[in-house]
């Protein structure tokens, strides 16, 4: 069989497999899990998802409304409920770092079964924590690449023209991978880039390498990316310095001009989400992306004065802000 052929059959299997149906639930259907959602039920697969009474309504109500410019403008219809109550073949998780803990009572590991649990979440340490909790077979980490928000409950607005997901899993059996892979990307010729990667360290490292110094510096200075990239250049351009050589010492991936290159290729316009969480008052990922960068550092002895820095004047703000929302 050539080269050529194993591609084609590879593909033809991916195929057979995201025609069979599945169940899957989703945990939180926010910006991105919403939208998830959404696409996993328009291609036949039975999606419950899992949130909030009054979100749980809404769906179970008017379903998933999607406005697109690549997947189009379509309402799917959901099950929904607060809590999981039946054994799923994968349940994504797409909640925030900081409703991580509440959100999990939702999702009992007894109900579970022995479905996937597949976590798209910020920051590198999440994984071992769900493992010590499910059980390492079960869980297999995501990173997706998409700018999506949630409007309304149940209504969702997908701005990029993009939706690509790495899938990884460093104790999940290959098969159970790819299966997964079919069932995301199965929403049409128009469906998420799904990918399914070896490394999980490298995956994970390879988002939060680019995502640390964006988030840091944005939430900073209040600034989109553009005024970043220029204001703000000397700081920046450290920042990826340092966060390469954590990555690096955590087996990601290590090229600084590569990510300034990506962050100058971005609309200046653009905002990371801790930014926009900062600005409507809400709680901060940043422990789960500044927290965890200082500990890798730290672990492997590579200095970072400049994330250091920005981490613990964020901290400051952070406090001040709780104190004010108590």
């Amino acid at each position: 069989m050539t080269k050529d052929q194993s591609k084609e059959r590879a593909a033809e299997r991916s195929q057979e497999r995201s025609q069979e149906r599945s169940t899957v639930a989703v945990l939180g259907p926010g910006g991105v899990g919403g939208l998830l959602a959404a696409l996993v039920a328009r291609a036949g697969h039975r999606v419950i998802c899992l949130a909030g009474d009054e979100t749980a309504r809404a769906l179970r109500t008017d379903g998933i409304r999607v406005r697109s410019g690549r997947f189009g403008d379509f309402t799917a219809a959901v099950e929904a409920d607060t809590e999981l109550r039946e054994p799923v073949d994968a349940c994504l998780i797409t909640v925030k770092h900081t409703a991580l803990d509440a959100a999990l009572e939702r999702v009992r590991p007894e109900v579970l079964g022995d479905g996937l649990l597949v976590p798209f979440l910020n920051g590198v340490e999440h994984p071992a924590t769900l493992r010590a909790r499910y059980g390492a077979a079960r869980v297999a980490p995501a990173v997706i690449r998409v700018e999506s928000t949630r409007t309304a409950p149940g209504v969702i607005e997908h701005g990029s023209p993009f939706a690509e997901i790495d899938l990884t899993g460093a104790s999940v059996p290959r098969g159970r991978l790819d299966a997964l892979a079919g069932v995301l990307a199965a929403a049409g010729p128009t469906g998420p880039t799904v990918h399914v990667a070896d490394d999980e360290a490298a995956t994970l490292w390879a988002k939060m390498s680019f995502l640390a110094p964006f988030a840091l510096l944005t939430t900073r200075y209040g600034v989109p990316l553009g005024e970043v990239r220029t204001r703000h250049r000397e700081e920046l351009t450290a920042l990826v310095a340092e966060t390469a050589a954590v990555s690096r010492a955590c087996g990601g991936p290590a090229d600084p001009a590569v990510a300034l290159a990506r962050y100058d290729a971005f609309p200046p316009e653009t905002k990371s989400s801790m930014q926009r969480d900062a600005e409507a008052g809400r709680p901060l990922e940043l422990d789960a992306i500044g927290g965890a960068l200082l500990r890798a550092a730290d672990r492997h002895g590579v200095a970072v004065p400049v994330a250091r820095g920005l981490v613990r004047e964020l901290e400051g703000r952070e406090e001040l802000e709780g104190n004010r929302r108590h």
